[in-house]
């Protein structure tokens, strides 16, 4: 199978690349500037463009059976490129008829905004603010569309290689913590094929050991 994939030169998006391939998907990375991400897999397939026009990001998809969106706001990137990018998407998804989509949003975001701790809900409506709006606005187009969507909301990401060790949970009782970013992609490329989060929204934090 063949997995289109948006965000692919961020942190967590390099570990679902590398993940994913190992596992014997075949990945077509949107990429805006292909430098940053070589091919250097037979099955990846670099896609230039960006994710906000939506010729690229049909090309992306065409020939997939899902989708793992891992979009970031930075510096760099236009307002509410993370939502804007989701419509395009789920847009391009829903015309090609590919069903299967996982997105990465944060703990904090909707109902999960008491899964935080008290100087992160500070950040979230002062520095974090649009930032969070944009990822509010992401999951309302996922869980608006007739998409095989799952949401997972990671807590603070971290690098570092793959622990194994993390919790899931749908309910209000997980705490946000950190996670490495090999976990969280552990865990994305496992949602290709597992439907236990089948249009729900899912919290994932790393487990002290």
């Amino acid at each position: 199978m063949q997995i289109a994939l948006f965000g692919a030169t961020g942190g967590t998006g390099r570990q679902v690349t590398q993940q994913a391939l190992a596992a014997g998907y075949s990945v077509a990375a949107l990429v805006r500037d292909p430098a940053k991400m070589p091919a250097t897999h037979p099955n990846l397939h670099i896609i230039p463009g960006n994710v906000l026009n939506a010729e690229p990001v049909a090309g992306a998809l065409r020939g997939a059976g899902a989708a793992i969106i891992c979009l970031g706001n930075t510096s760099a990137n236009p307002d509410r490129v993370v939502s804007r990018g989701t419509g395009l998407i789920v847009d391009a998804m829903q015309n090609q008829g590919v069903r299967r989509l996982v997105v990465v949003s944060a703990i904090g975001v909707g109902d999960s905004r008491d899964q935080v701790p008290f100087f992160f809900k500070l950040l979230t409506k002062t520095l974090l603010r649009q930032t969070m709006q944009d990822k509010e606005a992401q999951e309302a187009i996922v869980r608006g569309s007739d998409l095989d969507w799952t949401i997972v909301r990671p807590g603070g990401l971290i690098d570092g290689p793959a622990t194994g060790h993390y919790t899931v949970g749908s309910g209000s009782s997980l705490r946000a913590g950190r996670i490495a970013r090999a976990d969280l992609a552990a865990f994305l490329v496992a949602q290709i094929h597992d439907t236990a989060y089948l249009r729900q929204t899912c919290a994932i934090t790393g487990t002290k050991r």
